[in-house]
């Protein structure tokens, strides 16, 4: 399994493939997912092997951007099955690593310890202090693409969201969850008014 080949590769295809319409779904949040997937495998203590794993899911996460916005995990999964052969990853492997990406769908439902901490890197950032920079960024994106186009609808969404999600790993049980209730807060402030 040659994962710096692999990483060269996605990054390279990323840059150059993505539309410019992806203010939140670009290069920087497939770098801040693999940032947040190292830290978490460090924390939460993963093996080197299954860090291995984890680090190319967070890389390839979203290349199915780069065929199309719709159902992008199982474009991304085809990405994966086509390339990552050619990089001494075994089908068992790829299974692990397409599991890991059909995990970040959302809502998002892990069945198993790998695919609940990508699940919790690729949403870090709802209990980080960059929470509503990185939130307007999706924003313009969903506005962008037609999904929504008043700040009021927005923030609605964004309530009803935080509403539903958790965390799954201890680390950012203890970490982001409780920063994620203060944003969750402010919002339902927000929207009050409204």
């Amino acid at each position: 399994m040659n994962y710096h080949a692999a990483k060269a590769f996605i990054l390279n295809k990323l840059e150059r493939e993505l539309s410019s319409k992806l203010s939140y779904h670009g290069l920087h949040h497939t770098l801040d997912v693999l940032h947040c997937t190292e830290e978490l495998c460090y924390f939460e203590k993963v093996s080197p092997y299954h860090s291995l794993l984890l680090k190319t899911a967070a890389l390839f996460h979203d290349s199915g951007f780069t065929i199309s916005n719709i159902e992008h995990e199982k474009q991304g999964c085809l990405i994966v099955s086509k390339h990552l052969p050619d990089f001494g990853y075994s089908p068992q492997e790829i299974n692990l690593i397409c599991g890991m990406i059909m995990a970040t769908k959302i809502p998002q439902r892990p069945k198993n310890y790998l695919e609940a901490i990508i699940c919790d890197a690729d949403l870090d950032y709802l209990g980080r202090d960059d929470f509503y920079e990185i939130g307007q960024s999706l924003f313009k994106e969903l506005k962008a693409y037609k999904v929504l186009e008043t700040e009021e609808a927005w923030n609605k969404l964004q309530v009803k969201f935080l509403e539903q999600h958790q965390f799954f790993t201890s680390t950012n049980t203890s970490r982001r969850a409780p920063k994620k209730r203060d944003h969750l807060l402010e919002l339902k402030e927000i929207v009050k008014n409204y």
